[in-house]
């Protein structure tokens, strides 16, 4: 007979491993194989592996789905950028699609440009007071300077030798990187 396979997922590992660590805390000896599914099962949120399972089986019957199509990592600035994840760039997103913090992260860094070059007016010279207004406009943590120097560095504005006037770029953005602009623009439309 052949063993039934589980999927497991979670949405926030860090959550996941802070319910683990709470849990084996309080056991002296390492958990056997169904207490560690158990907890498993709580730190995902279900009561035990039985209910797990239960709710599981029901997707474990269904036909096989097919994955979505990857999409190749590019080069960028001479490193390889892995395709973006809308959903989880979103955090870095208040609810008016406002940049809340730079990530720290490089493959996070220039989708979030991108939502910021989205904001700029097309085919029009700008002065830096008017580039600076566009890009606080979508962006709360107060460094419109280090926005509008990465839009620069990576390309996607250009400015004068002097910096008195700027542009932005014109470019199709990455296929991988519209969703999240389009959902910037839906929770600033909001």
């Amino acid at each position: 007979m052949s063993r039934p396979v589980f999927p497991f997922h979670t949405d926030d590992i860090s959550s996941l491993a802070r319910s683990l660590v709470k849990q084996w805390a309080g056991a002296s000896t390492p958990p056997s194989h169904l207490q560690m599914l158990n907890m498993l099962a709580r730190a995902a949120g279900y009561q035990n592996f039985q209910h797990f399972r239960e709710g599981t089986e029901a997707l474990v019957s269904a036909p096989p789905v097919a994955p979505p199509p990857l999409t190749s990592p590019r080069l960028v600035a001479g490193k390889m950028v892995a395709p973006a994840n809308a959903q989880r760039l979103l955090r870095h997103f208040d609810a008016q699609g406002r940049l809340l913090r730079w990530p720290g992260k490089f493959s996070e860094q220039l989708p979030a440009l991108w939502t910021v070059w989205a904001r700029l007016p097309a085919r029009q010279d700008m002065t830096e007071r008017e580039v600076n207004d566009y890009i606080r406009q979508g962006e709360v943590f107060g460094d419109h300077v280090l926005l509008r120097r990465e839009l620069v560095n990576y390309r996607l504005l250009e400015r004068t030798p002097d910096g008195a006037r700027y542009r932005r770029l014109e470019q199709a953005p990455p296929a991988d990187v519209r969703e999240l602009m389009q959902r910037c623009r839906q929770r600033a439309a909001a």
